[in-house]
């Protein structure tokens, strides 16, 4: 019975340990990964010694060490999957002291689920499950005393050791003591983990589904920016008015958002919005780190060409372990023919007048980088957008460039805007590149136009009908 009920254990830890890594692997990944995104471990001996001191010390310097394997893939559920089932195992150990073995055998399955919901918090960390492993640890070892007497008063002993290096336990900065998956927020933080990575495929598959979030939209609209189709897609997915184009920084706006904002102006060539944005997130972070933010900023201060700022952070990024041989690519005299050709590109459409930025007027910025660069169709098609959104087809018209960006939604506009200024002729239809087959659709919208809800003419309609 005994071997048979070792083998059942064995057994059920090893499910358990599947189903973890299976469920983080496949169904929650992009958590983890964020994780990685907003932790650093620097290999230094200043850093370690600053950075982990005080109480919880060693339980913030395991977590934070395993936390940045959480850029590879499998890894990151992997480590967790480890975790989890040491919880269990210990805890089953812990029991049998006590307890049958299916007695101890059901404590230990418990143990392993709650551990396991608390995991599926967005916010949590990697040291609040070592902290736990950790204490369940020491109860283990007090147990091995032969003398029955001796087992309480070496658990006090050392439990309260344990304070210094784990932390005290059931502490506020523990975690919640409960969760359950948010498989919707899950989805957001991968858009925001893929906007980041610039995988703007996986950005596109990551919004089929449309969860109707501003940040979700935004993530939407940039990688089909990037793509190049913005002007055929955008009302394929729910818009906001042009508040899910492009976000500001602002100090009433989460560090989720806040981190988004920066990521279309970098792209769009305004690196004071960027750069503001990876700095107001890295000092909102519970622990004012993150690699990704390091990341921007020195990618920033290159293109700008402020070399000093950028060796800062390229210094501290090559101390890391997955980002060190990409910030030594970027040092002077080490950077490639590829890497000079991405900076420059960026350099061409830098802003080069000083002018007031004012964040809640995008279209002002978008005008003075097509400015700096007419050639930025990036920002043009952003522009004719936001003109779009905002119903200012007057606008749309003046900025509108046929030669240079075609698209559905941009010719389905210009026919509203001839039809309202009396000017929906062939010839003035022609003049502007639209085809007659859009004009033929149009005629056919106006007969049935729940039919065509993605075009700008069903949007323009609801926004001026009268409730």
């Amino acid at each position: 019975m005994r071997k048979d009920g070792k083998t059942y254990g064995h057994l059920f830890a090893g499910l358990g340990f599947l189903a973890a890594w299976g469920f983080f692997q496949f169904a929650h990944p992009y958590h983890l990964i964020r994780r990685e995104q907003l932790d650093l471990f620097l290999f230094d001996g200043d850093y370690l010694r600053q950075t982990y001191r005080g109480t919880g010390w060693l339980a913030r310097l395991c977590g934070d060490f395993l936390e940045q394997f959480f850029h590879l893939p499998a890894v990151g559920p992997l480590v967790v999957a480890l975790l989890l089932t040491g919880i269990g195992a210990v805890v089953y150990r812990i029991c049998r002291h006590f307890l049958g073995h299916w007695p101890a055998l059901g404590i230990a399955a418990l143990s392993f689920a709650w551990s396991f919901l608390r995991e599926t918090d967005g916010f949590y960390l990697t040291r609040y499950t070592l902290a736990v492993l950790g204490y369940l640890s020491l109860v283990l070892l007090a147990l091995q005393c032969r003398r029955a007497w001796m087992r309480p008063v070496a658990a006090a002993a050392l439990l309260a050791a344990g304070v210094w290096p784990l932390g005290a336990p059931f502490h506020a900065e523990y975690g919640k003591a409960w969760s359950a998956p948010d498989f919707r927020l899950e989805r957001v933080f991968g858009l925001d983990v893929e906007v980041a990575r610039e995988r703007w495929d996986q950005v596109l598959k990551l919004s089929e589904t449309d969860l109707s979030v501003e940040e979700a939209s935004y993530c939407y609209n940039l990688a089909h920016a990037m793509l190049g189709d913005l002007g055929d897609a955008l009302l394929d997915h729910s818009q906001n008015h042009h508040y899910t184009l492009l976000f500001p920084v602002s100090s009433d706006r989460s560090i989720f958002t806040n981190c988004l904002a920066g990521e279309a102006w970098f792209h769009l060539g305004d690196l004071t919005v960027a750069e503001q944005s990876a700095i107001t997130a890295l000092q909102a972070s519970p622990r004012h780190t993150g690699a990704r933010f390091l990341v921007r900023l020195a990618r920033v201060n290159l293109v700008l060409g402020e070399e000093a700022a950028a060796q800062k952070y390229l210094d501290l990024l090559g101390k890391t372990l997955f980002y060190g041989k990409w910030a030594r690519g970027l040092q002077p005299g080490r950077r490639g023919e590829a890497a000079e050709a991405g900076l420059a590109a960026a350099r061409a459409r830098l802003i080069r007048r000083d002018f007031v930025h004012h964040a809640g007027d995008p279209r002002a910025v978008l005008l003075e980088l097509l400015r700096a660069d007419p050639s930025n169709a990036l920002a043009r098609n952003y522009l004719l957008c936001y003109d779009l959104l905002c119903y200012d087809l007057d606008a749309f018209v003046e900025d509108y460039r046929p030669e240079m960006i075609p698209a559905r939604l941009y010719h389905e506009a210009l026919l509203i805007w001839l039809s309202r200024n009396g000017r929906l002729r062939p010839e003035e239809v022609a003049r502007f590149g639209v085809d007659v087959a859009t004009v033929d659709r149009m005629g056919r919208f106006g007969r049935n136009p729940d039919r065509y809800r993605n075009t700008y003419w069903y949007y323009y309609l609801q926004a001026m009908t009268p409730d």
